[in-house]
């Protein structure tokens, strides 16, 4: 690849299984130097970047899906077959292929590297995560690799940046190393292939640990049919459990630091626009959510911890029997746990998923799993009507009623999902195959990172959405404003929105300020708790009521059956309006996402009502 003929496009292709870590090799090798964008005709994002050669030269570095074989079984997977192929129409064929394998998971990787190979094309083996198979008391021979593999094999560690220079020059020279009678040697079948994989990784295996056979018996209990699942749900059931009783500390501080504020803001301005507009719309809103941040965090903190440990992976195949019962696979659990965080990068995940109608069941039930932004709902309702009592020994009434929504969620799914898959979605359920990650320890940077991250993306939706919402409602409540001896709630023009609202929510146990605040709550679920705090602050006759937290407030004006329904109705109610963009995205119209909202909806009103009717029955 020389400067003389600058016409000429470079193109090298990541290509390679899924966990193989090809996205950190791209980052590491392309740096800031990269563009996204969506394939042609699909949702399948194109990730290029420049890599820089040690002649100077440079090529376009694709980062393909990961894929199991050519013979595509999912939109990620064509598309990756569809760049190596050249069937796309104006995107270039990839000059070298640059295979990257795992090396703590090496004969899974070289069936799908044969067929690679047997496409004849200059290629080059970036051998990734050597320091995990070294880790796992793997020692491999790279040169014995290459021998049997007929190309260059190159040890890396792309989040070390370990081995990128050796392999930039490799990739330079590549075209020195086509094989040109790679389609008769590698043109075999797929038992073949995986005999093939078997022996090659064998031999470039020096010697190994009894690490794998500990892990193994690890394995065996985890994944057992009947020992897994009761692991699983007692760990879930610790997590809720958590989220209270060890936020609660941390949660309390951040809401006497907010009505300290607000105190002092009360005594420092004037009665007027501004004062109300600080207490009863910034500090009364936005800082009723905000006190919500620890649930959120130790929450992701058991989430990463289990995705860095490998376990969620292992959580995925145990629930491939349940979730099969309903007519899905495996496959589709990701995207729902994903969904736990928020359900458009769950929608987004359901690309993976190879059959159309597992496809579709899967987007029309993710808003059932319980997000992140409901948390705020469930905790302040949960905190304000549910005594913080103790069951049994570690076992809080709280969390327990935390965990029940969740499950509730969860079965709500599985229910819906059992019934479009014999309706609307009707198919046979596909397989599922996975691999399993090794088990490791948890770097404390990487967690510490990623809490970060959700923390700071809860905190901007604070400070944007929730912020822009709650203002908007404020000033709704604000004005017109109240005649002396009138409710300003009744005067204002959000109050004749309550008002229209009421009627249809009435029956279900609802009040006028738990009808208004469902409205708002279509932009983000947290401002559920926002708008009921100014509401609630607005309203207030006095200095004391304004400065009473919204957890203070609903403890003293709802019934147990009112706040019941309340939780039951955000089980199910519809995601917010992002969501639902995804979703018209992700299935190319409004017929889907419009069917979402309207079963959704429906399923919340009854189950809202049902709640309500029989808590009332039963005298609570």
């Amino acid at each position: 690849m020389s400067r003389e003929d600058p016409v000429k496009r470079h193109t090298a292709a990541l290509v390679g299984n899924p966990n193989a870590g090809k996205s950190a090799l791209f980052n590491a090798l392309t740096g800031a130097r990269q563009k996204i964008a969506n394939y042609p005709g699909v949702t399948v994002e194109r990730k290029a970047g420049r890599l820089a050669l040690p002649d100077g030269d440079s090529v376009e570095l694709i980062d393909l899906p990961g894929s199991y074989s050519f013979d595509a079984a999912s939109p990620d997977e064509d598309v990756t077959r569809k760049v190596v192929h050249g069937e796309f129409e104006g995107e270039a064929i990839p000059e070298v292929i640059v295979l990257v394998l795992d090396a703590s998971n090496l004969e899974q990787h070289l069936v799908f590297a044969q067929e690679v190979l047997e496409l004849g094309r200059p290629t080059v083996v970036a051998l990734n995560m050597i320091d995990l198979a070294e880790r796992d008391g793997l020692t491999l021979d790279p040169d014995a690799l290459s021998e049997a593999l007929g190309v260059p094999v190159v040890p890396t560690v792309a989040v070390r940046r370990r081995g990128l220079e050796e392999l930039a020059a490799a990739i330079a020279e590549a075209e020195a190393h086509a094989d040109e009678d790679a389609h008769k040697r590698w043109h075999i079948t797929l038992p073949e292939r995986r005999l093939a994989a078997k022996h090659m990784a064998r031999a470039a295996t020096l010697s190994k640990s009894t690490r794998h056979t500990v892990e193994n018996g690890i394995d065996r209990v985890l994944l057992n049919p009947w020992i897994g699942p009761v692991i699983l749900f007692g760990l879930l059931f610790v997590i809720f459990q958590a989220v209270f009783a060890w936020a609660t500390p941390f949660a309390d501080a951040l809401e006497g630091g907010v009505g300290a504020i607000s105190g002092v803001v009360s005594a420092s301005l004037p009665s007027g626009f501004v004062h109300d507009f600080l207490v009863e719309g910034v500090l009364a809103g936005v800082g009723s959510v905000v006190v919500f941040l620890p649930q959120i965090v130790i929450l992701f903190f058991f989430i990463l911890l289990m995705e860095a440990s490998g376990y969620m992976a292992r959580a995925a195949f145990l629930m491939d029997r349940l979730m099969a019962g309903v007519g899905l696979s495996g496959k589709s659990f990701i995207p729902l746990l994903s969904s736990f965080a928020c359900a458009i990068p769950g929608i987004m995940a359901t690309r993976s998923i190879p059959d159309p109608k597992d496809r579709l069941t899967t987007i029309l039930v993710a808003p059932l799993m319980t997000c992140s932004a409901r948390l705020p709902v469930y905790a302040v309702i949960i905190a304000a009507v549910i005594p913080q009592t103790t069951i049994g020994p570690g076992v809080g009434l709280q969390g327990l009623v935390l965990f029940a929504l969740y499950i509730a969620g969860i079965l709500g799914a599985m229910v819906v999902a059992l019934v479009l898959r014999h309706t609307v979605t009707s198919g046979a359920a596909s397989g599922f195959i996975m691999e399993m990650p090794r088990y490791q320890l948890p770097r404390l940077k990487d967690l510490v990172i990623g809490l970060w991250q959700r923390a700071w993306v809860f905190l901007r939706r604070a400070g944007t959405i929730i912020f822009t919402v709650t203002i908007v409602l404020w000033l709704m409540l604000s004005f017109p404003k109240a005649e002396p001896g009138e409710s300003q709630m009744d005067a204002s023009v959000a109050g004749m929105i309550a008002d229209g609202l009421h009627p249809v929510l009435k029956p279900i146990g609802f009040n006028r300020e738990m009808s208004l605040a469902l409205v708002p709550a279509m932009a983000a679920r947290e401002v559920a708790v926002s708008a009921l705090a100014t509401t609630y602050a607005v309203d207030a006759e006095d200095e004391d009521l304004a400065a009473e937290g919204v957890t203070d407030r609903i403890a003293e004006l709802w019934s147990l059956p009112t706040a019941l329904a309340f939780l039951a109705w955000f089980v199910f109610a519809p995601q917010c309006i992002s969501t639902i963009a995804v979703a018209r995205r992700e299935t190319n119209g409004w017929k889907w996402p419009a069917f979402m909202v309207g079963y959704l909806f429906v399923l919340a009103y009854v189950f809202a009502g049902l709640t309500f009717w029989i808590a009332t029955a039963l005298g609570l």
